[in-house]
């Protein structure tokens, strides 16, 4: 390989070829690392302004000390270090579904890992977070049922827009309603979005949940002569 671009790991999955890879980005000067999925780029560490995001506004609507937290999709891991960076935060469960990722982060490829994987206060947990979402028994296996105070989701490109198609029911109202109980009372939903704001699931966040609102994130792309593109944070919150 180039030293300007390396495959850093390649697997099939059920959802298509799973794939790790890190370019250098002369005109920037940088290192980028990608992961895509079949045709789709899942990540790039060029853009991570909103997966920050997700962590910092959702964990600005709770007060106190010794909160829980869950983060669906670990990614490249910058929503999980984000939440970490809060002294508030007891404990950060991260579920993750392609279990090529977690090793990634465990075997020291990818630049967030060793903070992560370093911090006391995070676990990862492999599993189909949807399905653990939909489940009496929720995400924690050693403690069936425990509630959390911020639940914070960056795995689907939006609401409407999804990676596979059984992930659908979860923006539904009965799959909203079912994740709602995993929290705990005044406890938070958020939800990243490649898209816009779409009026039409904040009314859906609306009808299951106390409080419900869309944060549009708009940043700079680099590549394109500072273009602005905007993305979302969805928040709700538990009565």
């Amino acid at each position: 390989m180039s030293e300007f671009f390396a495959e850093l790991d390649y697997r099939p999955t059920p959802l298509g070829a799973l794939v790790l890879r890190r370019r250098r980005e002369l005109s920037l000067g940088v290192d980028v690392y990608e992961i895509k999925l079949g045709d789709e780029y899942l990540m790039s560490s060029l853009f991570t302004a909103s997966e920050v995001a997700l962590s910092r506004l959702g964990l600005a609507e709770l007060s106190g000390t010794g909160l829980d937290v869950v983060v669906g999709g670990l990614g490249l891991g910058y929503t999980a270090l984000a939440v970490l960076e809060h002294d508030t935060v007891a404990s950060l469960t991260v579920v993750e579904t392609l279990d090529a990722v977690i090793d990634w982060h465990e075997d020291g490829l990818l630049p967030l890992g060793q903070a992560l994987t370093a911090d006391p206060r995070c676990h990862f947990r492999h599993g189909d977070f949807f399905a653990l979402a939909a489940s009496d028994e929720g995400f924690d296996a050693g403690n069936p049922a425990r509630r959390f105070d911020a639940i914070l989701v960056d795995i689907d490109h939006a609401p409407d827009f999804w990676l596979d198609p059984a992930n659908a029911a979860f923006y539904q109202p009965d799959g909203l309603k079912k994740l709602s109980s995993h929290l705990r009372p005044g406890g938070v939903f958020g939800l990243w979005s490649n898209d816009r704001p779409d009026d039409a699931f904040v009314a859906r966040l609306a009808a299951v949940f106390a409080e419900a609102r869309a944060e549009p994130v708009t940043f700079k792309n680099p590549l394109q002569q500072d273009r602005e593109f905007t993305q979302t944070v969805y928040l709700a919150r538990n009565a």
